[in-house]
């Protein structure tokens, strides 16, 4: 590969790195490390939030699986986007007022703050699994970052997944989120220059080419040319239901999402982010979309044994190097911004809400920012070692963890937002329950009629409600 990409390449992980030692060197409080001590500006946390939520997913995953499904895959794009607009339209302002209210330092702390009798109890299990999850996910960023340097340099992809993700690892545990949240905000940048480059390249091809998109789309067969993947009744609402269920997982689940939200200072800011941030989503969101369509227009099925490595596959081939190379920083974007905030939850969960909350350990500010940093730099390494093992596709990682937590606490946050008899019992009973039930559906039969992503919100949603009925609490509302 020309020589311009690996100095492309080169230049924006030396970046990430000068971040990192830059606030390596701040005397940084365990606010800060942990939600940026409310300093951080609302467009920067727009950026980074937007960076978060797209990860190797969005530049691999979901592109890979709309190369293959055609125009119906439409609608899994559709349902992250209305997500999107929907936790930043009417959760996000919520989000700051409760941080500011009971100065919390993460989502699952603020769960335990509203239910002090379970408070303990609420943080252990809430941690278990978000460690748990979120480790998968952290591997499934790693697998992405991995395949991504094999698809332009042939560099092993154990090697290539080990170089990142220790890059990673640096900048995320010198600098806790004020280091993730800059870095995210250059990356939020390189992905948005992405979906708008690579569109109009790969049509301007198929132009050249002298290509017929509704032609080759109709020759890819299985209902590729139409919106609803030729299926009808049942099979096309089930196709529906799965696709869009993406969307309960946006709902105030994913703490390295609501975090950004916390972290907000003041309405106009709040605002200015909300705009950023839908404007953003619906540029990338059209651009993605577009450019696996127009992959499958130039690229006939089997072109690439892996049909996630599809957009590498089609920048490469259509782009002149330089250009190429920023797509790739693009890509690599995506993953490190995600796969950072994945690691800083990990370790605010470990250190924050076990160690300094839960078991009440008597160390200083900057002893708590010292042991976060250790926390970090475990939990990466476990992270690179399941990815290394782990046989699964990102598709699968991604949504696995998806319902095993954005579905459980989304149903938390909006039965304690909108629902004032939710009990702690209710929420214990909710963590359990989306905690088994994730695992369980997942590796059933049931999975391949409705996933989930879907099935685990209701189920919990169930739960948290019934149990809340039975077992009610008196509120105290104060901190712990």
């Amino acid at each position: 590969m020309h020589t311009i990409v690996y100095v492309e390449i080169i230049i924006y992980l030396l970046a990430m790195l000068a971040v990192g030692i830059y606030f390596s060197k701040k005397d940084l409080s365990h606010n800060e490390y942990f939600l940026g001590g409310n300093k951080l500006p609302g467009w920067a946390l727009a950026f980074s939030e937007r960076a978060t939520g797209e990860s190797a997913y969005m530049f691999l995953g979901a592109i890979g699986f709309i190369y293959m499904a055609g125009l119906s895959g439409v609608w899994i794009l559709s349902g992250m986007l209305l997500g999107v607009v929907v936790s930043w339209l009417f959760l996000s302002k919520r989000f700051m007022l409760e941080q500011q209210k009971y100065k919390v330092n993460s989502l699952t702390d603020y769960i335990a703050v509203k239910f002090p009798k379970h408070a303990d109890i609420i943080r252990w299990l809430a941690s278990a699994v978000m460690v748990l999850f979120f480790t998968c996910y952290l591997a499934a960023q790693f697998s992405g970052m991995g395949k991504t340097i094999y698809s332009f340099s042939g560099l092993n992809i154990t090697w290539g997944t080990i170089i990142i993700a220790v890059i990673i690892i640096f900048y995320s545990c010198m600098g806790g989120f004020m280091s993730v949240v800059w870095t995210d905000t250059i990356q939020s940048f390189l992905m948005l220059i992405s979906f708008v480059i690579v569109p109009i390249a790969a049509y301007m091809e198929i132009q050249h080419q002298g290509l017929s998109i509704s032609t080759e789309l109709a020759n890819m067969g299985n209902g590729a040319d139409s919106w609803v993947g030729g299926l009808n009744g049942l099979a096309l609402g089930a196709m529906l239901f799965t696709n869009i269920s993406w969307f309960f997982g946006w709902l105030g689940g994913q703490p390295q999402l609501s975090s950004r939200f916390m972290a907000m200072t003041t309405e106009k800011e709040r605002v200015t982010g909300r705009n950023m941030a839908i404007l953003w989503t619906l540029v990338v969101y059209v651009g993605a979309f577009l450019s696996a369509i127009f992959a499958s227009t130039l690229y006939k099925q089997g072109t690439i044994e892996d049909a996630e490595m599809i957009l590498p596959h089609m920048v490469f081939d259509i782009l002149p190097p330089w250009v190429a190379g920023i797509i790739v920083a693009g890509i690599l974007a995506a993953i490190m911004s995600t796969a950072s905030s994945q690691l800083l939850v990990i370790t605010t969960s470990i250190s924050e809400d076990i160690i300094h909350k839960t078991l009440r350990w008597n160390i200083s500010s900057k002893g708590l920012v010292h042991l976060s940093r250790l926390v970090a730099a475990i939990s990466g390494v476990v992270g690179i070692i399941i990815s290394l093992k782990s046989g699964s596709v990102i598709y699968s990682l991604v949504s696995f963890a998806w319902a095993g937590i954005g579905n459980t606490f989304s149903v938390i946050i909006l039965l304690i937002f909108f629902w004032k008899r939710v009990s702690g019992v209710g929420v214990v009973a909710t963590i359990v329950v989306g905690f088994v039930s994730a695992i369980a559906w997942s590796l059933s039969p049931l999975e391949a009629i409705v996933s989930a992503k879907a099935s685990t919100f209701f189920i919990c949603l169930i739960v948290g409600v019934i149990f809340s009925l039975l077992f009610p609490d008196v509120k105290e509302e104060k901190t712990i």
